[in-house]
């Protein structure tokens, strides 16, 4: 609220109350209290144009992705007889585009209702609300300000992309069906039957075996042989690189844009676990950022939806490279896994652990993500040469570039310029 001007009119008053006293003119002593008067007057009626008031806010979904729109609807509510001339509805939602400000002329025991539809740019968990009223006097001489608590909160998973040319190496692991290990969850490899406990999930129950012996019976599963396939996420604080226009503002450590490599990270790995899913892959991440996120490989429908959950909120605040988480959850990593690293890291050092885990058997793909595009970082060109000499089938993706174009390209030119022969298989 600023004083400004009624402090002038009441210093004015002063002066006339003052200047009335010394010379008895009763013209001057009318006009002060008018001025103090008006000052009253205008304080009350801002004060009162912010009582009797609710609003409602309903969001249609709690849920988004990069590229949805996401709508919601804000009911401002005057419980009194008395109108409100004029109500300006401040948001103080912290979701990126979001503008639910509006100016309502609300009269006695009416609503006004606002539909805001904001498209979903960036990815994270954010605040819709709260809101804040504000309103005047008719001289414009009061603003004041009502905060009305309540707010809800919006998860906006990252965008992914179909991949039609990106290969993951094979699935089937030696040994077929002979891996016999119990599975707490459903696969496609039924073990046994048994008789139902309290507690078995419904879905388990094998219908045919209960009409048979008139008792409920449920399946056993066991592990599927099919290679698990991790996505390893490189979220090292210190080679993460931003590109920002020229027009942008000094203070940019604290601000975020879409063109990162983080983000960019953050969208590939998104795209390449729906694409592995979508090929009945078992999929799981790994990534260290703000804390060590490890999500263990399944097929399932929902798991595509833990993953993004967990994408929406990371963050690349990591103090550990990726050599370090490599080595660090080597031990997850069986015969035959795949596993598909993204980074726009130019350290070698994560290719001496990539060597180590090929010698095991463990199966690589590499998304490079080239941080000299965004306008700082080393060349990977030496990464590149070294995994091309290991056989690693490598991608490379630019700011700016598609998704989908960068790993739909083969993966046999850095082979090429190794001097590896493009005839050799990729394994």
């Amino acid at each position: 609220m600023h004083y400004a001007r009624p402090f002038g009119l009441v210093l004015l008053a002063l002066l006339l109350f003052t200047a009335a006293q010394g010379t008895g003119i009763e013209l001057f002593f009318h006009l002060s209290y008018l001025l103090i008067g008006i000052v009253i007057v205008a304080y009350l009626w801002a004060w009162l144009n912010l009582r009797g008031l609710s609003v409602r806010r309903e969001v249609f979904i709690h849920r988004a992705q990069v590229g949805e729109v996401v709508r919601e609807r804000v009911t401002l509510v005057n419980h009194w007889f008395l109108p409100k001339l004029w109500i300006e509805v401040i948001d103080r939602s912290n979701l990126p585009e979001h503008g639910a400000g509006f100016v309502v002329y609300l009269p006695g025991y009416e609503q006004r209702r606002q539909v805001i539809r904001t498209p979903c740019t960036m990815r994270g968990k954010f605040r819709l609300g709260p809101v804040t009223l504000a309103s005047s006097d008719l001289l414009g001489l009061f603003r004041l300000q009502r905060d009305i608590a309540g707010d809800n909160e919006i998860l906006v998973y990252p965008r992914t992309v179909a991949l039609p040319g990106f290969v993951l190496p094979g699935a089937e692991l030696p040994g077929g069906q002979d891996l016999r290990r119990r599975a707490h969850h459903v696969t496609p490899n039924v073990a046994a039957i048994r008789d139902y406990q309290p507690g078995d999930s419904f879905n388990r129950i094998h219908w045919r075996s209960t009409a048979r012996l008139g008792r409920l019976i449920v399946k056993e599963f066991e592990l599927d042989p099919t290679a698990e396939v991790y996505v390893v996420l490189d979220m090292h604080e210190y080679v993460q690189q931003a590109w920002w226009p020229a027009e942008g503002t000094s203070n940019r450590r604290s601000q975020r844009t879409a063109e990162s490599t983080e983000e960019y990270a953050v969208h590939a790995a998104a795209s390449i676990a729906r694409h592995a899913l979508d090929q009945n892959r078992a999929v799981g991440l790994i990534a260290w950022g703000q804390r060590r996120e490890v999500i263990p490989p399944e097929r399932e429908a929902r798991q595509l939806y833990k993953i993004l959950e967990a994408l929406a909120e990371l963050r690349a605040y990591g103090s550990a490279s990726l050599a370090e988480a490599l080595s660090a959850e080597s031990a997850r990593f069986g015969l035959n896994c795949t596993l598909v690293v993204i980074t726009p890291s130019p350290d070698e050092r994560w290719v001496t652990g990539v060597q180590h885990l090929l010698y095991r058997g463990v199966r690589i793909v590499a998304v490079l993500i080239d941080a000299q595009s965004f306008g700082g970082g080393r060349s990977n060109e030496p990464v590149r040469m070294r995994l091309a000499e290991l056989r690693v089938p490598t991608y490379a993706w630019g700011r700016g570039q598609s998704l989908a174009a960068a790993l739909g390209q083969s993966a046999l030119i850095d082979r090429r310029q190794a001097g590896v022969s493009p005839n050799v298989a990729l394994s």
